[in-house]
């Protein structure tokens, strides 16, 4: 919770709070390392990240980094933290061993989300106000594509990428792309798209189920979700939600 500077912790069987964690003023996105033990804390009004512990919410680090950090992403091996900062338009890399920074690298303006391809050899990065989704080699730190969007009909500056997730079998990144109300499928070998999928008003962040046969993708302005069919490309339904969804997360 930004305004409280406060993490609430809910039991997923009860649906209760049943604690409070202190990540730090204004807390933003974060991440859960593999294990369990740790959480990266993006800390938008203070530039930096902050590392706890889960069980006990001891502060490990407070990691400075650019300004306004919001996207978090801990690699699947938990060597390795990502971060994106708004207004310094960089990705920042830090060692989950010494949880120090150790590299930055500037891409388009404004990025929001960090996301991992399934092999753990690239980060893929949006940048909102950019446009454009940033590929960088983990190996050597690399920038090694920058993809944009043309969508007949639709102004350039409504093209806005937010969230986004790979599909279980590494074929796709899945593209949340804002105002434009789609979604890109990006063949992440040609980094071409496949299909732009229509989905609701200002699609923001998605979910893809365990099965890997759906993606569910919150629509911001239309109050509701969109059920995207992950072999076929379509979407089968959308569910009314409650008020300016933001988010999805998955529970069986």
């Amino acid at each position: 919770m930004g305004d409280d500077d406060a993490i609430d912790v809910i039991d997923t069987a009860s649906l209760k709070v049943v604690r409070q964690l202190n990540p730090g003023p204004d807390p933003e996105l974060l991440d859960v390392d593999p294990t369990g033990e740790r959480i990266y804390i993006a800390n938008e009004d203070d530039a930096m990240v902050t590392v706890i512990k889960t069980q006990t919410g001891e502060k490990l680090a407070e990691i400075p980094v650019g300004v306004e950090p919001e996207g978090m992403r801990v690699h699947p091996d938990n060597h390795l933290t990502v971060a994106t900062s708004e207004e310094t338009s960089m990705v920042h890399f830090i060692d989950n061993n010494s949880l120090e920074l150790i590299d930055n690298i500037l891409i388009d303006t404004r990025p929001r989300h960090a996301e991992y391809s399934r092999d753990g050899k690239y980060v893929w990065a949006s940048s909102e106000i950019g446009g454009t989704v940033s590929v960088i080699k983990l190996d050597g730190r690399e920038l090694v594509k920058v993809i944009g969007f043309e969508i007949p009909g639709i102004r350039a500056e409504l093209v806005q990428p937010v969230g986004m997730r790979m599909s279980n079998d590494g074929k796709y990144a899945f593209v949340a792309l804002g105002p434009a109300n789609r979604v890109a499928a990006v063949n992440t070998t040609t980094y071409e798209v496949e299909k732009y999928i229509v989905v609701g008003q200002r699609p923001w962040h998605m979910e893809i189920d365990p099965s890997g046969e759906k993606l569910y993708v919150a629509n911001g302005l239309t109050n509701d979700m969109t059920i995207i069919d992950v072999a076929s490309l379509k979407p089968e339904k959308s569910v009314p939600v409650g008020r300016l969804p933001w988010g999805v997360a998955y529970s069986e």
